[in-house]
């Protein structure tokens, strides 16, 4: 990314963050690259238009994939101290971005595509109990 456009994007990103304080700001480039993530896995990095988008459904399952890779067992506390406490709030933040237009959307897509879709504490702990176990017996 051209300097110019990081610049823009973390204007932009401050912007949602003054009107609402609730996550970090590296939750919503979390949120950006995670995006990136889940559309490569789906095979959609080359596509255009509708064939590109992803639900909040599927960006929830590439969100908790990603977070996985990127922060292992200790995932859900990263996203504690984000703010992010239950998947209605990356919702919060997928909306968010897209009122800062840098993201976009479909008619149906809705914050309700968030709300109780992962119990992300239970999901990395399972995904990483033996990491977890390791640690508590040290």
């Amino acid at each position: 990314m051209a300097a110019a456009e990081q610049d823009l994007l973390e204007e932009k990103i401050q912007g949602v963050r003054k009107r609402d304080r609730r996550f970090s700001r590296l939750a919503y480039y979390f949120v950006l690259d995670a995006l990136d993530f889940t559309m490569s896995r789906l095979g959609r990095e080359g596509m255009s238009g509708e064939e590109r988008h992803v639900g909040g459904r599927e960006l929830l399952g590439g969100l908790q994939e990603y977070a996985s890779e990127q922060f292992g067992p200790m995932a859900a506390l990263v996203f504690e101290r984000w703010g992010v406490r239950r998947s209605s709030d990356f919702g919060e933040i997928v909306f968010n971005l897209i009122d800062a237009e840098l993201l976009s959307r479909r008619p149906s897509d809705s914050r309700l595509d968030f709300v109780d879709g992962i119990d992300f504490r239970e999901a990395f702990a399972a995904k990483h109990r033996e990491s977890l176990d390791r640690i508590a017996t040290r």
